[in-house]
């Protein structure tokens, strides 16, 4: 007999508020609420309720993990109460997008405009940092004297074609954000990078060179003062944005005889008139201004300014808000070669490992030792998500209260010593890269941020234990007991081929903090048309009508998921095709389906494939291949031990 989930639909609809929703949707694996106030919500009742894995907030939408297939049955259950919007079903997936990012604040919107066109310029910055540190570590007087060498015995034309490495990127920056909000706005990236070099073209005197004197503006008609904008970002962004909607505009609205050449032609000139004849200054001002605000509190006497970012850092996370800082640290790197900020920022992440490492010692619940130990060890790579929302704030605010504080306190004594990093882009263990351009910056930071982890451990072991932790699971006398166990070995292969990652690094938060059980994600290979095999024989108890998941239980109970992509339930099915229904049986290797990893990706979305055993507690043992290794669809992916244990009797004592 089917179960009746209307009990549990009403009691995540009076935790969330029946008020308090706009619109309900739901994927393969979570109910997605639109809702008025966040904060409103008990977040510890609802995980307490036998059907919630947990709770989340992101993309502007309160997500509640259910489960695979089971989620159907919630949902179900809460569009036939009819008291809340349930706004779609199988055929209307992009309802939920639109309806989630209208009701994004403005706020949100800035946050995600500017994550998307920094990250894509991240790593060629960070890659740049290394380069100079190298640089600066390999022409340092100490190590070169190790040598029997001194700085003048390194060859000018060697040095010259060195800088070609470091000074590339930052001199051509504003071109680089051009390029990329134009990418973002749905301009063609072309012009944009064009536009960008324009800006920094060396016909134009630099304006740093024209603030301190060394050099003189263009005086344009004579009164009109001209000069670049190398190492403005905030004129790149303006640039950027009037450029992108002026060409969308020409577009609409010329001849289709014309249009490849005039809108290209327009759009240059207008965006390049536009920012010379007084926009472009106007903005350098105003982000000279900023750059000087900025400074000015992180150089406050006696930490004080380290302190309130290293204490706010965490809380910018928890809300959603820290991507404006990247715009900040480009804006730092460019104008002084140096970034302060992130240093103050990195000390979050070393306070999370203190916190996480004492509760995954202390911890008698197997369950928390696997959320503490999997969020300790992803936040090692700067992954602080499942630290933050599997940690942090899952059983009380004291663990985030540690975290603020030796954060904030780490960070005091860093700007105290005028530690700066020479990039960005790198967190926790990578970060210690972005300081081997100086021996004092690296010695210092080395100290302050293991300091910051041993200082959150012994806090959190004084202060800040849930109790919840520290209770067995399952705690069951068993002195007398007389027990047998069957042990049986058992495997899931790859159902597409590509590189494999550890769950932990993929960017979902849910899935990488284990919550929806253990598994491993894989980096599909090719960049076309991808094939997606049974991971194992069984009979498949989801198939999305979208095409992005297929749910299967094996022939001996193990429950599988197969996520294509993060984000992809929006695609209503565009980039997936089907090759079979739900309640069919399959034999390890049949053909599930299809999925276009070039169509994903030009959606801007992620086509990492999850696989997961959801029902991961069953089991003794799921282990992984090694993370980074390429593997053939159908080759061994998971190795997977169960143990059933029985009680035969119970001996008195």
């Amino acid at each position: 007999m089917a179960k009746n989930y209307e009990e549990e639909a009403k009691a995540i609809l009076k935790l969330v508020g029946e008020n308090n929703v706009d619109s309900v949707t739901h994927c393969q694996t979570r109910l997605r609420f639109v809702v008025k106030d966040r904060k409103a919500i008990d977040d510890k009742a609802l995980e307490k309720l036998p059907e919630v894995k947990g709770v989340f907030y992101g993309s502007g939408q309160y997500q509640v993990i259910i489960g695979t297939g089971l989620v159907n049955d919630v949902y179900a259950a809460i569009a036939k109460l009819g008291t809340v919007n349930a706004i779609y079903g199988k055929d209307d997936a992009d309802t939920a997008g639109k309806t989630s990012n209208e009701h994004k604040t403005v706020v949100q919107r800035l946050m995600a405009m500017l994550s998307g066109i920094f990250i894509p310029i991240i790593p060629v910055i960070a890659a740049t940092g290394l380069f100079l540190g190298l640089k600066s570590a390999a022409t340092n007087a100490q190590v070169l004297k190790l040598f029997g060498a001194v700085p003048s015995d390194i060859p000018a034309s060697l040095t010259s074609v060195i800088s070609v490495l470091t000074d590339t990127v930052f001199a051509f920056l504003p071109a680089l954000i051009v390029w990329s909000t134009f990418r973002y706005f749905k301009g063609t990236p072309i012009i944009g990078i064009v536009i960008g070099l324009m800006l920094v073209s060396p016909i134009l005197p630099n304006a740093y060179s024209v603030a301190d004197g060394s050099a003189k503006a263009i005086m344009l008609f004579g009164w009109l003062p001209v000069v670049g904008s190398q190492g403005s970002v905030l004129t790149a962004l303006v640039a950027g944005f009037i450029g992108a909607k002026l060409e969308l505009f020409f577009r609409r609205h010329m001849p289709n005889v014309l249009e490849q050449i005039l809108t290209p032609f327009l759009t240059m000139l207008v965006t390049f008139a536009i920012m010379i004849m007084g926009v472009g200054p106007i903005v350098h001002a105003i982000e000279s201004g900023m750059l000087v605000g900025v400074e000015a509190v992180i150089h406050l006497p006696f930490g004080i300014g380290g302190f309130l970012i290293g204490a706010a850092y965490p809380l910018m996370v928890l809300i959603g808000i820290h991507q404006t800082m990247i715009a900040i640290e480009t804006s730092l790197l460019a104008s002084t070669g140096l970034n302060p900020l992130i240093t103050l920022e990195a000390m979050y992440g070393f306070a999370n490992l203190g916190v996480a490492l004492a509760i995954f010692l202390r911890a008698r619940s197997n369950k928390a030792k696997a959320t503490s130990m999997g969020a300790f060890t992803s936040q090692l790579f700067g992954v602080s998500e499942p630290t933050l929302f599997g940690v942090l704030i899952r059983y009380n605010f004291r663990p985030l209260i540690v975290t603020v504080l030796t954060s904030g306190i780490g960070a005091a004594i860093l700007s105290m010593l005028n530690v700066a990093a020479n990039s960005y882009g790198l967190a926790v263990v990578p970060s210690y890269l972005m300081y081997i351009y100086n021996g004092h910056a690296l010695l210092w930071y080395t100290i302050v941020s293991l300091g910051t982890v041993v200082a959150a451990f012994v806090a959190t072991n004084a202060f800040a234990i849930p109790k919840e932790v520290l209770t067995p699971d399952g705690d069951v006398e068993t002195a007398n007991a007389v027990i047998s166990s069957t042990v049986s070995d058992n495997k899931v292969y790859a159902p597409v081929g590509g590189e494999t990652v550890a769950l932990d690094q993929v960017s979902d938060p849910v899935f990488a903090s284990g919550m929806m059980g253990e598994g491993m994600a894989i980096k599909p290979a090719e960049p076309g048309i991808n094939k997606v095999y049974a991971p194992q024989a069984g009979t498949l108890s989801v198939v999305a009508d979208t095409g992005h998941a297929y749910g299967l239980t094996t022939d001996d109970g193990m429950e599988i998921l197969v996520h294509l992509g993060i984000g992809t339930v929006n695609l209503k099915g565009a980039p997936f095709t089907v090759a079979v229904k739900a309640g069919q049986h399959v034999n390890q290797g049949d053909l599930l389906g299809t999925f276009d990893q070039a169509a994903i990706k030009k959606a801007g979305l992620d086509a990492t494939t999850i696989v997961l055993i959801t029902n991961s507690k069953s089991y003794a043992r799921i282990e992984p291949v090694a993370a980074d290794t390429t593997v053939q669809a159908g080759a061994d992916l998971l190795a997977v031990q169960r143990e059933d244990v029985k009680v035969e009797s119970v001996e008195p004592a």
